[in-house]
């Protein structure tokens, strides 16, 4: 019997250290992006809709991504071409964003960006599980989530940092600060660092050793067209789909609906489409293989990605919101650009640094409390947590305050970035890592296109538009996701 080989701290440590420079490329457009667009012109209600072209590209890279990944097999790995070329790229996007002089072009570069990552973050997931054994993952996992915290706290503080050391934070309208332009060239470099260190410091396992681990842990699986659904079946889901897509398009007409919300219409069109497609082709390929393992998912990985919905629904919120919610509550700001404005804004980035920071601390005490209580125990308490956190934040008034309240934030973090896929890792045959990681993926798109078709809706009929309330909507969906973990079972 052959067992895949447990793995040192250090070597955990040289695999997961990527996750510090991927980190990069979430961390400062989540701090900055909204500031970035409203200085460019963007009103608060367009800015949702301005964040979609970035994850619409997640929700098919990842997915491809992750087939070929599996597939590949090349001198330089399986895994590390992918995330390679995906760090170049991204850091390349991080150097060309804040010198954007229009909107379309800011939002151009955010799309770039968030392509290029998530080029790079499937397969470097994937590479964690592959390098390490089923009763190691959790603790794989948690050390990505380390290191994805460590460099989201040095990407949410690097504007911060550029202030203080003497780097200008005003912004002429139309305009991008210098501090904001130095910290995005400095996360470049940190992210291409990172990466390359853990792609020259790791040997990945041939396919075949990966098969022979597989057999060995009596999980081997029959060939994949005989996994396949029928297609009867497959035609009823698709009609079923466009029915749902082609009622939200009628809704959406009557009410004069927001354009984010055609988004996730036609999204859902096009994936009855695909399921009609997929229907007809005898041959096994990419697409057929996708839309396959999508609609046979085990009923573990259905609820993990409710899970998954209802918590990236709420990180959205918070990506979006925080920097109104926060410069108008606790800055008295009333109009974007002004001091008291980027000054909230600002401070938003020390808050995201916090909640990062503590979100690492976490990640090094979870897997104590994964040991004694399980992981689907550990992520449900930690999501509910961070819903007090977020609530917290309705109340506090001093803005030194706010930091408390990022204590719940980092818990939920921490949990939520390294548990959902430490549980789904561990359900999954090495052979299909990639594509089920890449699948796992859509459901923390989809929340984010639902997000951005009503969060503006919700806020204009409970808040009058006030994007304090945001933090209610967000503290809502991190319960909902507790729930349904309930009934996850790993």
């Amino acid at each position: 019997m052959i067992s895949k080989p447990h793995q040192s701290a250090w070597q955990v440590c040289s695999i997961c250290l990527g996750a510090f420079g991927i980190q990069f490329g979430f961390a400062l457009p989540q701090a900055n992006a909204t500031r970035i667009f409203q200085n460019l012109g963007a009103s608060l209600d367009s800015v949702p809709l301005l964040f979609l072209a970035g994850p619409i590209t997640g929700l098919i890279v990842q997915p491809l991504v992750g087939y070929y990944s599996d597939r590949t097999w090349t001198s330089h790995g399986r895994r590390r071409p992918y995330f390679l070329i995906g760090a170049m790229f991204a850091a390349c996007a991080l150097v060309a964003m804040p010198n954007a002089t229009t909107l379309w072009v800011a939002m151009l570069m955010l799309w770039l960006l968030d392509a290029s990552v998530n080029f790079s973050m499937g397969p470097f997931r994937a590479l964690v599980a592959d390098q390490m054994p089923a009763g190691q993952r959790s603790t794989g996992y948690l050390m990505y989530m380390f290191f994805a915290s460590i460099g989201a706290v040095v990407g949410s503080l690097l504007p911060w940092v550029m202030v203080r050391l003497g780097i200008s934070s005003n912004a002429l309208p139309g305009e991008i600060s210098d501090s904001v332009k130095f910290a995005f060239y400095a996360g470049a470099a940190l992210l291409l660092c990172a990466v390359c260190w853990s792609a020259f410091t790791t040997r990945e396992y041939p396919p075949e050793m990966l098969e022979q681990f597989e057999e060995s842990a009596g999980r081997f699986e029959p060939s994949e067209r005989s996994l396949g659904l029928s297609s009867a079946r497959t035609r009823r889901h698709a009609l079923v789909w466009i029915a749902i897509g082609v009622m939200g398009l009628l809704a959406g007409w009557y009410t004069h609906a927001r354009l984010a919300l055609y988004v996730l219409v036609f999204a859902a069109i096009a994936y009855g489409v695909s399921l009609l497609a997929a229907s007809a082709i005898s041959a096994r390929n990419a697409f057929t293989s996708i839309v396959d393992d999508l609609e046979s998912m085990s009923a573990s990985m259905r609820w993990l990605a409710l899970v998954q919905f209802f918590s990236w629904f709420s990180l959205f919120t918070i990506v979006v919101y925080t920097a109104p919610a926060v410069a108008k509550l606790h800055f008295g700001a009333t109009s974007p650009g002004s001091p008291e404005y980027e000054a909230g804004a600002t401070w938003v980035g020390v808050l995201f640094a916090t909640y990062n920071g503590l979100g690492a601390l976490t990640a090094l005490i979870l897997p104590f409390f994964v040991n004694r209580f399980g992981m689907r125990r550990t992520h449900q308490v930690s999501l509910w947590i961070g819903a007090t956190g977020l609530l917290s934040m309705m109340f506090v008034r001093d803005p030194d305050w706010l930091l408390a309240s990022m204590v719940g934030l980092g818990v939920a973090w921490a949990s939520i970035i390294a548990l959902p896929y430490a549980m789904l890792a561990n359900s999954l045959p090495a052979r299909k890592m990639g594509v089920n990681m890449g699948i796992f993926n859509i459901f923390i798109v989809i929340p984010q296109l639902l997000a951005a078709s009503v969060l503006g809706w919700l806020l204009d009929a409970f808040a009058g538009g006030d994007p304090t309330f945001a933090f209610v909507i967000a503290a809502a969906g991190w319960v909902l996701a507790g729930l349904a973990a309930f009934r996850v079972r790993v």
